[in-house]
């Protein structure tokens, strides 16, 4: 009897929650910080709460009412002069996952029912005064795929990062949190945690459930670690807002993935973008950048949504090389400065391949001769300015120069200087000089970083087994410039300095050294 009625009490509780079509609550200032709603807290008018697809503005007391289905998120979009909670580990707390049924079952756990919503989900925010200037801290693919990985992970990056990030409002890590092993979410959580800033997570191809039958069900075990992966907050004068673009499996073929957006996420980006002042500076975060392969017809109306906002950026990680792009009219944003988009370095390089370094972590530079490393992005109002930097290298470590080590003085015309301005743009100038003669101008290479190519033979010319995994093959860098070396140089050691020029003004230098030799003249 016990049974009989705990199964019809269970069955009613499930068909309560299917027939839940309307999810109610308040947005209000949590002033003690508690987590509830106080009789004495207030509520926050026009903040935007959404349920993944639609999105609406808090009523005068902070109120608001949305559509759900069986399958929800229902999440606060931040607005600037708040902060959102955080849990465990420093994982940002802005949603309620409603999946009444749970989710179906995968090798890797997903969401456990979540039964009936209660009457009101509330969000508390407590106030902040956020001035417009600030910094976040931006990591590309981490993606440990051992226990081995991601302590190589904490000790060659994050260990280094929590010593720099005072002045840190976030951070974020561009997707590829792990590699294929959503067991592996927690631990990488705990790690992440260790930086003392809030850390939003954006979804990779190595984030998801790959048994899922629809894209729709690719991310239960993210949403279960992480929330929602589509979502938005502001901060200053930034909306940033965070999209999975990862289709699987590909609906081309059912086969492996394609870089695209679901409709739903489409119309969240434009029911969102709605409510954001046109002034603002609009980030986009996602995994596959826009230049890479993804369905056109999405990336189009991604654009659409975008071309009435005069300030626009996106990053993106996902290919292992650093790059940016620049879409204008040709590429079909329609506005008259193009949208930036940068393609951030990763943390994990070449998925830590290379020789052993001091730490006995892997060297593992990318392929287009990029040292792994991550990036800050300094925000002045809607303006910004990006930081690349080097794990384990002083701050203003570049640009790596490779030339010559040894040549006669009668063959230096025959050797060339190249430079590899990590953070580099092709709009970017290079100049380099020998000693304190006349700066001269560098040209744009399109050819593999000779550095890695050096790389590359080593492993494949060694002798002798070398310790780590073997690196990737090089690709073609796009931020190498090179130059031909001056004839003649003078006997003796020379000190090859290059001089890069950003767009924004600013200016980085690195040195190399060459030592000539007499030689007695060749035919």
């Amino acid at each position: 009897m016990k049974k009989i009625l705990m199964a019809g009490l269970l069955a009613g509780s499930l068909g309560s929650a299917a027939a839940q079509s309307q999810v109610r609550g308040l947005v209000f200032e949590d002033t003690n910080g508690n987590g509830k709603k106080d009789k004495k807290e207030a509520g926050i008018p026009n903040v935007a709460v959404t349920n993944g697809r639609q999105v609406v503005l808090t009523d005068a007391k902070g109120a608001y009412t949305l559509p759900v289905g069986l399958d929800n998120i229902i999440s606060v979009i931040k607005p600037s002069g708040y902060q959102i909670p955080v849990g465990p580990d420093n994982q940002p707390r802005f949603f309620r996952r409603h999946k009444p049924q749970g989710s179906p079952q995968t090798k890797f756990a997903g969401v456990a029912p979540t039964g009936v919503l209660p009457a009101s989900v509330d969000f508390g925010l407590t106030k902040d005064d956020e001035p417009a200037d600030f910094k976040v801290l931006v990591f590309g693919d981490p993606q440990a795929y051992t226990t081995q990985q991601l302590a190589f992970f904490d000790k060659g990056v994050v260990e280094e990062t929590r010593n720099l990030t005072k002045d840190v409002r976030f951070g974020i890590s561009l997707g590829d949190l792990v590699g294929d092993n959503p067991t592996l979410f927690q631990p990488y959580q705990q790690v992440i945690g260790k930086l003392g800033v809030p850390w939003f997570a954006v979804m990779g191809n190595h984030d998801m459930n790959y048994d899922a039958k629809a894209d729709s069900l690719s991310d239960e075990s993210f949403e279960a670690a992480f929330g929602p992966n589509t979502y938005a907050f502001s901060s200053g004068k930034v909306h940033f807002i965070v999209l999975d673009d990862i289709l699987y499996p590909d609906p081309r073929d059912t086969k492996g993935y394609w870089g695209g957006l679901r409709p739903e996420q489409l119309e969240f980006v434009e029911n969102d973008l709605k409510f954001v002042p046109k002034d603002y500076l609009v980030v986009l975060a996602y995994h596959i950048p826009m230049f890479d392969d993804v369905r056109p017809a999405d990336r189009q109306r991604l654009f659409n949504a975008l071309k009435d906002f005069p300030n626009t950026l996106a990053l993106s990680a996902h290919t292992h090389y650093q790059r940016h792009a620049f879409f204008g009219k040709e590429e079909g944003f329609q506005r008259e400065v193009p949208h930036h988009e940068y393609n951030v370095g990763t943390t994990s390089g070449d998925w830590y391949s290379g020789e052993l370094n001091d730490q006995g972590i892997p060297v593992s530079t990318m392929r287009d001769g990029t040292p792994k490393g991550y990036m800050f992005l300094t925000f002045n109002g809607n303006k910004y300015a990006f930081d690349y930097r080097v794990a384990g290298k002083p701050a203003d470590y570049k640009i790596g120069i490779f030339a010559p080590r040894v040549m006669a003085t009668n063959q230096t015309e025959k050797g060339e200087v190249y430079a590899n301005f990590f953070q580099g743009t092709a709009k970017d100038e290079l100049e380099y000089r020998i000693g304190n003669g006349e700066w001269k101008p560098m040209k744009r290479a399109e050819e593999p970083d000779p550095a890695m190519v050096e790389t590359r033979f080593r492993w494949d010319r060694s002798t002798e087994e070398l310790k780590g995994v073997r690196p990737s093959n090089p690709v073609e860098c796009d931020h190498l410039w090179k130059a031909s070396l001056p004839n003649k140089l003078p006997v003796g050691d020379q000190t090859i300095e290059v001089r890069a020029k950003d767009v924004y003004g600013r200016t980085f230098t690195s040195t190399a050294s060459i030592k000539v030799t007499a030689a007695p003249d060749s035919e």
